[in-house]
């Protein structure tokens, strides 16, 4: 008997359930793109997609094939800012969710 779980069945299962958590996910994407980590801000995407639209919905509202934006949400896809900014924008009207972009000064360390 595992002891574990895969973490996709409990973002799937906390997407479902919690419309904050799902905010808290697509502001984590977008933060990790304009921070420069744009690997995990992907991956990230494309949990997100799986939990919610789905690729082959996001497909169909693209008009690009399924294979194509999983290569693009994958560590190693490089989407182009039209497709991610598309991507993100989809996202953002089938969860009912607005983006509000803050900056902040940079902490000395």
């Amino acid at each position: 008997m595992a002891i574990t779980r895969d973490y996709k069945d409990t973002i799937n299962e906390r997407v479902s359930r919690e419309p904050a958590f799902t905010a808290a996910l697509l502001d984590e994407a977008i933060t990790l793109f304009l921070n420069g980590e744009p690997e995990v801000a992907r991956l990230v995407l494309r949990d997100l997609v799986n939990a919610t639209v789905g690729f082959e919905q996001l497909a169909l509202e693209l008009d690009k094939p399924s294979k194509s934006l999983h290569r693009m949400l994958s560590a190693r896809g490089n989407p182009t800012m039209d497709n991610l900014t598309k991507i993100i924008g989809i996202l953002r009207k089938n969860l009912g969710l607005d983006i509000e972009v803050h900056t902040t000064p940079i902490r000395a360390a």
